[in-house]
């Protein structure tokens, strides 16, 4: 079984190289790596160039933000399973990877997902926040449950059937991505009760008050196109945050 993993990178000179280091040390043995670049200007395309030897498709031009560029990878990717691995992020070990291809061996699994920890943007080591994820129940998506996306592997098939990004979404179409998986496609998922992935903290979702306002705008809209519910769906969406900076 290919494992695809996508990596959207814009302007992450200092940052992109520790992420594509840690899809290379993978301990599993048929692992693609799929760059997007939105054609960089700080130097990122220059380290890219540097490992071009390592990854297997590498495409630097311009896009239309994140989720286009995550849906040309997905269109350029040739694995059976695809997930991806942000320029700021990194696995938390080698067998991330492997652990999730055995979890695939189930041919029933249509895919699989673990938890995630937050760390300070200049200290890996430093967990901000841990999202433990749990165990998948239909009935939790209308109370805000959603699976880390960094985390979510999918098989191809999927995709195929169900759709790519919508990307009339700026921020939230992963959101919609997984809510027409699990509550509309109604796909079999896998739980890994792990750390598979360590993000550093300051996304584009929270960066200022107008991104967090449209974030929820769009959250809203996501929900009610999905008929998993609306404004309280969104507020215990957000509740579920507060517990994730005690835990650990």
């Amino acid at each position: 079984m290919k494992i695809s993993v996508i990596t959207a990178v814009y302007n992450r000179r200092e940052t992109v190289q520790q992420a594509l280091e840690s899809v290379f040390s993978q301990s599993y043995p048929n692992v693609e790596s799929v760059v997007i670049d939105g054609r960089s200007t700080d130097g990122t395309v220059s380290v890219l160039e540097a490992l071009r030897k390592k990854i297997d498709v590498f495409i630097s031009e311009k896009d239309d933000g994140i989720y286009d560029a995550l849906n040309k990878g997905i269109k350029h990717s040739t694995g059976d399973v695809i997930g991806f691995l942000h320029a700021d992020d990194v696995f938390e070990d080698v067998k991330v990877i492997e652990r999730i291809a055995l979890a695939f061996q189930d041919p029933t699994i249509d895919a699989v997902y673990g938890d995630l920890v937050y760390v300070r943007h200049d200290d890996l080591s430093q967990v901000i926040r841990y999202w433990k994820s749990g165990v998948f129940n239909v009935a939790t998506l209308s109370r805000g449950w959603m699976p880390p996306h960094p985390t979510f592997y999918v098989r191809r098939a999927v995709y195929d059937r169900l759709g790519v990004f919508d990307t009339r979404y700026r921020i939230a179409a992963d959101y919609d991505t997984v809510l027409r998986f699990l509550a509309f496609g109604k796909i079999k998922v896998a739980y890994i009760p792990e750390v598979l992935v360590r993000m550093r903290a300051g996304g584009i979702s929270n960066r200022s008050l107008k991104t967090i306002v449209r974030k929820s705008l769009e959250d809203i809209d996501v929900l009610r196109r999905n008929k998993v519910g609306g404004f309280w769906t969104l507020v215990s969406k957000n509740l579920r945050k507060i517990s994730q900076f005690w835990r650990r």
